[in-house]
């Protein structure tokens, strides 16, 4: 049993589809001939018949069991099945090798005829870079920052605040008499001494900083995407490896 030839599967993305059903079929043949293998029973046959030893004796009927497993069988069998799998992935790879695509972002060329396997890992790599911006730190909203070129980090308005200190009074609620002392409560009263001036400091990134960035991020995976179809569109060429394989290795 052979692969298609190119008038039926005539695209990469096509070979692909049918690679992975071919691939679930060889591994239960190769399963059912390898287990009937280790049958013996199954492997053997027998056919006796019975002769009395006169003409009055005893007749018992032929007996017989037919060979139901045949190792050869399962050879040519297993090499059936396996020579489609192993043109199907021949295909498969042969056109990988071939197939390419530009990726393209706002009407330029980003990366020139990028081989598919490279494609796939840019894949992969952009959707970790896609987590990683949207976990990137932003500026408090509530702040006004600019950009300070000494510390190469954002900045806010200085903002002066007052550092007070409490120093004690005392209230007078009853003079002195001549019988009882006088009658002292003491409080506290905040008093102005000195005075912070407050600048802070951030090393998180503006929230159009991130969005610009996101932005970037999933324009370049939705081109990636798109050469990895184009790429997959390629037209492959039928290979045919499976019968010299197996050719050599059950002939």
């Amino acid at each position: 049993m052979r692969i298609a030839r190119l008038t039926d599967v005539a695209k990469l993305n096509q070979i692909i589809a049918v690679e992975k059903g071919v691939k679930s079929k060889a591994h239960q043949d190769l399963t059912a001939a390898h287990h009937g293998l280790q049958k013996p029973a199954l492997l053997v046959g027998i056919s006796r018949t019975y002769q009395p030893k006169d003409e009055e004796g005893e007749q018992l009927p032929p007996e017989s069991t037919r060979v139901q497993v045949k190792a050869e069988d399962a050879l040519r069998d297993t090499a059936k099945t396996l020579t489609r799998l192993f043109d199907v992935t021949a295909t498969k790879d042969w056109a990988n090798c071939a197939a390419r695509a530009d990726v393209t972002v706002d009407g330029r060329v980003l990366l020139g005829e990028v081989p598919v396997a490279y494609l796939l890992f840019l894949e992969k790599q952009l959707a970790d870079l896609n987590t990683f911006v949207r976990k990137l730190p932003v500026l408090d909203a509530s702040e006004s920052w600019t950009q300070d070129p000494s510390t190469d980090a954002w900045k806010t308005e200085a903002v002066r605040t007052v550092r007070t200190k409490k120093v004690p009074r005392n209230h007078v609620k009853a003079e002195a008499t001549d019988k009882h002392p006088a009658q002292v409560e003491v409080y506290y009263e905040d008093i102005p001494v000195g005075y912070w001036t407050t600048v802070k400091f951030s090393g998180a990134l503006p929230a159009r900083r991130v969005n610009e960035l996101l932005d970037r991020v999933e324009k370049l995976q939705q081109a990636v995407k798109f050469a990895r179809e184009e790429a997959n569109g390629t037209e492959v060429v039928d290979q045919r490896v499976g019968d010299a394989v197996f050719g050599y290795l059950f002939g």
